[in-house]
């Protein structure tokens, strides 16, 4: 394992989230019984567990104490690494955004989008558009920055090893005029270009489909190896926040709505098509 991944902090924040979890249950405590011996709230500690908090040097150790684990260093050195600070968390950020960390060490990854372009394929034009059009009040300073992010983001597909990439597009996101016809044609050129690559699929779902099971519910499926120590995990980006489910009933249900979206999708050569007329009719416009 190289020092990179060591030193991700989302991977660390989980894979301590997941042994928590593993020495609370051998145990035989409920989140309940260790709150109370630890005189915090069950909600912390579920939080904890879950990796959507990031856990304090003291609370590991108190629940290490609680849990008989005779040698804490191993715990210690999770929490330590889950602590540090990566390119896509600013200081000042008070949430801890883990999905860069979790794409760069998945496997595969699997996105279904609704509306947009997915951010793994924009180029920096189409998602500078994107972000001031979602957040029109944002100054100069903080979209620059936000468009950085993403930019680097997208180093995750250039890696040695890559994770595979299988990317299901609603055809709306192929019309919708997003910073203009130029813009559009541009992005729309990068996404037929980047589809060749080995690595990469992608599939258009077009109008004709009509109303279909992931109509309104973009999300995306990571997969992760063994040595990873992660479950797979659906990630769902929503006005009231991100949203990880791992369960393995969740899970199920979103690998049947890919299934069927796959089945309603055109196939990879008539997607690309599909992509190349749409940029040709903005390119038109464009001019």
């Amino acid at each position: 394992m190289d020092d990179a991944r060591m030193a991700n902090p989302t991977l660390r924040q989980r894979q301590l989230a997941k042994r928590l979890r593993e020495l609370r249950h051998d145990s035989g405590l409920s989140i309940a019984e260790v709150a109370h011996r630890l005189l915090c709230s069950p909600a912390k500690i579920s939080r904890i567990e879950t990796a959507q908090r990031r856990v304090s040097l003291r609370d590991v150790r108190d629940l290490g104490r609680l849990y008989g684990v005779p040698d804490p260093t191993e715990l210690m050195a999770l929490a330590k690494d889950a602590r540090q600070q990566s390119w896509w968390q600013e200081p000042e950020e008070v949430d801890f955004r883990p999905l860069t960390g979790l794409e760069n060490e998945a496997v595969a990854i699997t996105e279904y989008e609704t509306t947009t372009i997915p951010g793994l394929l924009q180029t920096e034009d189409y998602a500078r558009a994107v972000i001031s059009g979602v957040v029109p009040d944002i100054s100069p300073e903080a979209l620059g920055e936000r468009v950085d992010k993403r930019m680097r983001r997208q180093d995750v597909l250039r890696k040695a090893t890559p994770p595979r990439y299988w990317v299901l597009l609603d055809e709306s996101a192929l019309h919708r005029h997003i910073g203009g016809p130029a813009v559009m044609a541009g992005q729309l050129g990068h996404l037929h270009e980047l589809a060749r690559l080995p690595h990469v699929q992608v599939q258009v779902i077009p109008y004709t489909v009509g109303a279909h099971v992931g109509l309104d519910s973009a999300f995306m499926l990571l997969e992760f190896d063994e040595p990873a120590g992660l479950p797979d995990t659906v990630y769902l980006d929503t006005l009231a926040g991100q949203i990880f489910q791992e369960k393995p009933g969740q899970l199920r249900y979103f690998r049947e709505l890919l299934n069927h979206l796959r089945s309603v999708a055109l196939g990879p050569s008539e997607s690309a098509g599909r992509i190349l007329q749409r940029q040709a009719k903005f390119a038109e416009l464009a001019h």
